[in-house]
């Protein structure tokens, strides 16, 4: 028998600063209110034996619209994530709104490392089009410049992401900072999933994380073209988001999100290689549907 245990209750998502919009409004597909995530037989590592094998050390497939577990892999294995954690982040800052209102970008912002805009002291951009850049290309002075406005430092940032990642059932987590570069922090796949799937339900953060591209403008005039990381966006209008991220600690990390004969499912990969890990991510998407559903 699958064990059944809660997700996120709608009220202990007030430990995200503002009142969440009521999910009947939001894009759709609509969450149940109370959202369950089925958890595989703890017994085994690795979960269903006829499953599509994957490089990724630690690994879960759910269905996106009930939270069903449909494949897991040492998904409660403790481990550093990488970018995918700016996932908890772009739905900090996407429930929190305002998205025109201007960020002025701080000397901090700008000392991050290694994927940036370029964005400069002074310079002032809407959280909009920093949000735009943190999902599409990863960028770490737009996520640090969100997470200082959003909570006054990047610590203070932290700590809201760890309420908030407690509150919804994301207990084997623990952040450091808002990009998932390399701390002492860590979280599991299985955790991983549980933000993905709110962060699913966020419209602004699905229509960016589905772009293969998006163009930001400097206060200069001048206008970078951002290629998402998600190569798998390339390859098939199944596939409609979700993070990616890489640091020598992590691995290779990818959450994917597609739609495959009806089914939505949510793929989490921690600790897999370049070469493998969207191969890897097709192939058991595309399997998902032979589960029972």
């Amino acid at each position: 028998m699958i064990r059944l245990f809660p997700l996120v209750l709608v009220a202990l998502l007030a430990g995200c600063a503002t009142t969440p919009t009521p999910i009947a409004q939001r894009a759709e597909p609509v969450a149940p209110p109370l959202a369950l995530v089925a958890m595989a037989p703890s017994s085994s590592a690795v979960w269903p034996s006829n499953a599509p094998a994957l490089h990724a050390e630690s690994a879960i497939l759910i269905d996106a619209r009930t939270g069903e577990t449909l494949f897991q892999k040492n998904a409660d294995m403790r481990r550093q994530v990488a970018s995918t954690q700016k996932l908890l982040t772009a739905l900090i800052v996407s429930r929190h709104g305002n998205f025109d209102s201007m960020v002025t970008i701080q000397p901090e912002d700008t000392r991050v490392e290694p994927t940036k805009l370029g964005v400069r002291a002074g310079e002032r951009y809407s959280r909009r089009n920093l949000l735009e850049a943190i999902m599409v290309k990863s960028t770490n002075d737009a996520c640090a410049a969100l997470a200082r406005d959003h909570s006054g430092s990047e610590s203070a940032f932290a700590a809201t992401m760890n309420n908030l990642a407690w509150s919804l059932g994301a207990r084997d987590s623990h952040f450091v900072n808002s990009n998932g570069l390399p701390a002492p922090q860590y979280s599991t796949a299985r955790d991983i999933a549980r933000i993905a799937y709110l962060a699913y339900r966020e419209p602004v953060l699905r229509i960016f994380m589905r772009q293969p591209v998006a163009y930001f403008r400097h206060n200069s005039g001048r206008t970078t073209t951002l290629k998402a990381t998600n190569k798998l966006l390339a390859r098939s209008p199944a596939f409609n988001g979700m993070k990616t991220g890489y640091t020598i600690a992590a691995g290779r990390c990818l959450v994917s999100s597609g739609q495959f004969h009806g089914r939505d499912v949510i793929l989490v990969q921690l600790g897999s290689k370049t070469k493998y890990i969207f191969d890897d991510a097709a192939r058991m998407m595309a399997w998902s549907p032979s589960v029972r559903m």
